[in-house]
């Protein structure tokens, strides 16, 4: 007699986990943040940066290629995990971002094991590359890499600006508004799962609005979202100062959420470079902009970029950056040596200045911008100030004031023995002691 052959059900085969990679910019941390939406949509297992690899792991790196220090970082990655393929410690490796959309040929020739090279606007074929699908309903779902109580927030892509030494346009296209509806709904989202501080940013904030509705709209853009509830900071970073919008310091001047706080890279100072740079600006009328956004925003912190050892560099043209560095006292101030692009305008120009000569003029005027924090920072004792707590670390519960961004500005530290706070939390604090970059206090109860 024979036996009745029973079927079974088949077993639905587990997802691979999928660990996402970020390097470079917020911008690329937004874009992460985005695609692990979408992994996570798609029930699948999603992870940042985990510190330990599973051999079935996905590894998704989403690179940066702005200049070499950058570009080599997201090489030496790549090559990390694609030798831990070549083990079998991971599953697959794909590769996406900036570096990836400037040099995929190259890439796929010289590091020939990575499963997949995507660039910047391919999510929809990342994601049917690893077995997912890209659903119209997520749009403005993410999944926070961030502490929740602050996100990225980025209002447009691309650039439409002729900056000689600048790469992104090349990576990121042409100017491209979001509209105003679609980020309100994304911040009451973010919103509603407890962010409280929204980061604006774009490769141009001031640009914002001109395809779309015909006008530079960050003002209203910033009008509607000060709006929102449960949103009590708003901050601007990577203002162009050429055609900057005034209209928004009235904005800022009226809604109590939107930080005093304003980054402007400018670059450099002297008509030659800035001419050569094609910044569309003079140096007289960078100090006249300065000088009215400070008057018309009585203690905004700007917070600004430069570059040093761009070619044709004089010492007179650095002593002339450094003088003004010195007389104009940025409350936050970064400063890059030239990296020379393919395929930028730049490009055709002669790298004159020795790298050693670079770095040492940017050394110096971090020097001069390390004596000016200080001082700023003296000013600040024995004065109370909002602070959001980011994180306990160690006896210090370390926070923010509305002056100050993420990762690059001052860090309030509170000693967490003494006075309590919780992570996300708005708490006042009396400033008793300063450094260079940090400050001291107590909870002002």
């Amino acid at each position: 007699m024979k036996t009745k052959e029973i079927s079974r059900p088949s077993v639905k085969q587990a997802k691979p986990r999928v660990n996402v990679v970020t390097l470079g910019c917020s911008k690329n941390i937004y874009d992460s943040e985005i695609l692990m939406g979408q992994l996570k949509g798609n029930q699948f297992d999603v992870v940042h940066e985990a510190d330990k690899v599973g051999k079935n792991d996905i590894i998704v790196i989403n690179t940066c290629g702005f200049i070499d220090n950058a570009k080599q970082e997201s090489i030496d990655t790549i090559l990390q995990y694609s030798e831990l393929k070549e083990q079998g410690k991971v599953g697959k490796v794909i590769v996406t971002g900036c570096l990836s959309e400037r040099y995929k040929p190259e890439l796929e020739a010289e590091i020939t094991n990575v499963d997949a090279y995507f660039g910047t606007n391919d999510l929809q074929n990342l994601l049917a590359t690893v077995g997912a699908n890209y659903k119209h309903e997520l749009i403005g779902e993410r999944l926070l890499t961030t502490p929740s109580h602050f996100a990225y927030f980025k209002i447009a892509e691309g650039c439409n600006r002729p900056c000689s030494f600048c790469a992104i346009p090349l990576m990121r296209g042409k100017h491209l508004s979001s509209p105003i509806e679609q980020l309100v709904e994304d911040a009451k989202k973010l919103a509603k799962n407890g962010t409280k501080e929204l980061i604006l940013i774009a490769q141009d904030l001031t640009y914002y609005g001109l395809d779309l509705y015909g006008k530079r709209n960050l003002d209203e853009l910033l009008r509607r979202l000060s709006d929102v509830n449960g949103i009590e900071w708003i901050r601007l970073q990577y203002a162009y100062p050429s055609g900057f919008p005034m209209e928004i310091l009235d904005v800022m001047n009226e809604r109590e959420n939107i930080c005093k706080y304003l980054d402007m890279p400018l670059q450099h100072i002297t008509d030659h470079m800035l001419k050569s740079m094609r910044r569309g600006i003079t140096k007289q009328k960078t100090i006249d902009i300065v000088n009215e956004i400070r008057d018309r925003v009585p203690g905004i912190a700007m917070r600004t970029t430069l570059i040093t050892g761009y070619p044709g560099e004089t010492q007179q043209d650095f002593e002339e950056m450094a003088q003004w560095v010195e007389d104009t006292k940025f409350d936050r101030l970064g400063c890059f040596t030239y990296s020379h692009e393919e395929k930028t305008h730049a490009h055709s120009l002669v790298d004159d200045v020795p790298e050693e000569v670079k770095q040492e003029r940017a050394d110096a005027i971090m020097e001069i911008q390390q004596g000016i924090s200080f001082d700023k920072n003296q000013e600040k004792i024995g004065n109370t100030y909002k602070v959001l707590i980011d994180k306990k670390d160690g006896g210090y519960f370390v926070g923010r004031t509305e002056f100050d961004s993420p990762e690059v500005d001052n860090e309030v530290l509170i000693d967490a023995s003494i006075d309590y706070a919780t992570v996300g939390s708005f708490v006042n604090v009396k400033i008793d002691s300063a450094e260079d970059f940090d400050l001291y206090g107590q909870i002002v109860k």
